[in-house]
């Protein structure tokens, strides 16, 4: 209760301490965490332009509305697109590019428990929107987010502080135990993030995982464990969910807080209150640009730095991101979206 208090004091700060007209920018806006995000922030920014990416026109207008009618000052504007396919997050990347040329926030929260199915393009959907989709965006985006006179911040959701080995012959997880599953994407992402803030050190980059939240994330699941799984995390729902609201204040502090600065820079959000501190970076050194953090916003454990510095020292960090890479320059001959300014 403590954290999502001085969340809210921290928010409530947003418009007279952040300038007027941030640029944020929400994949997969259109449900869940995004959904939730997006409104609060329309509720705490000062005239913001906002954009929502993702497939359902019928709920985007509906964000669209609820968000002009908290914010009449605001502008928000919603992209149609399969960003499954690395085609259609080039094509949101150039419409973005053409309309803005400065972000303040890249928030990511496209996903999928889908664990047999597969992108346009041929890769696992879960790592598929997670790896390939989010990490595009990024490496697109780092142009404009470099642009911003004030926050430049990237917040990731996903599966953070649960970070833990990678198979390197099975980079996606393909047939892994869904624990072993999940702790090897928390921590490839981590290590991926950690490789896009070397190449911009002035924005700062959140991986954080949101709880137990109402979400549409289970659409495409299938399979015995995982409808078992669904079927225990519905029946305790009531007892483990994060309720919507408190997922929205705590996603808003992660996206605009001085507690998770980049590396270098001044572009440090709004400032600390309270017992908030700077919060400790993937690499367990405080403020050092790439944070992994739980749904209050706590660091990772010391397990889990221990975790992320072997795969550092080995090479695996390299090794899942000339993976990813490799992916990139297969299906569109780059590893950026060609014509972005």
């Amino acid at each position: 209760m403590a954290a999502l208090q001085h969340a809210k004091v921290s928010n409530e700060r947003i418009a007279s301490e952040l300038p007027t007209g941030l640029v944020a920018v929400f994949v997969g806006g259109t449900s869940g965490v995004g959904e939730y995000t997006v409104k609060a922030f329309a509720r705490y920014a000062s005239k913001p332009r906002v954009y929502l990416v993702g497939r359902s026109q019928e709920a985007a207008s509906r964000i669209v509305a609820e968000c002009q009618r908290l914010n009449p000052g605001g502008y928000f504007e919603f992209i149609r697109a399969d960003i499954g396919a690395l085609k259609s997050v080039d094509d949101v990347s150039r419409q973005l590019c053409a309309k803005e040329s400065a972000v303040n926030i890249l928030f990511q929260s496209q996903g999928s428990m889908g664990l047999n199915a597969l992108t346009p393009d041929g890769f696992p959907l879960p790592f598929g929107l997670v790896m390939h989709s989010r990490i595009r965006f990024m490496l697109n985006l780092l142009p404009l987010l470099q642009n911003a006179m004030s926050l430049r911040r990237v917040v990731s959701v996903g599966c953070a502080t649960t970070e833990g080995g990678i198979d390197t012959t099975n980079i996606t997880g393909k047939g892994l135990p869904l624990m072993k599953w999940r702790n090897q994407m928390a921590s490839i992402h981590t290590l991926l993030l950690e490789e896009v803030a070397r190449r911009a050190p002035t924005v700062s980059f959140v991986h954080d995982v949101p709880g137990v939240v109402k979400s549409g994330i289970a659409r495409d699941a299938q399979g015995i464990g995982m409808t078992i799984a669904l079927a225990i995390s519905r029946l305790l729902g009531p007892l483990i969910e994060t309720p919507p609201d408190e997922c929205a204040e705590m996603h808003v502090f992660f996206a605009t807080s001085a507690a998770f600065p980049p590396a270098s820079g001044n572009a440090k959000g709004v400032s600390l209150n309270g017992p908030v501190a700077v919060s400790k970076g993937s690499t367990g050194d405080v403020g050092s640009g790439v944070y992994t953090i739980d749904n209050k916003g706590n660091s990772a454990s010391h397990r889990v730095f221990d975790v992320l510095a072997k795969h550092r020292d080995n090479g695996t960090d390299k090794q899942v991101w000339d993976y990813v890479v490799a992916d990139f320059k297969r299906i569109t001959g780059s590893e950026t979206a060609h014509g972005l300014r």
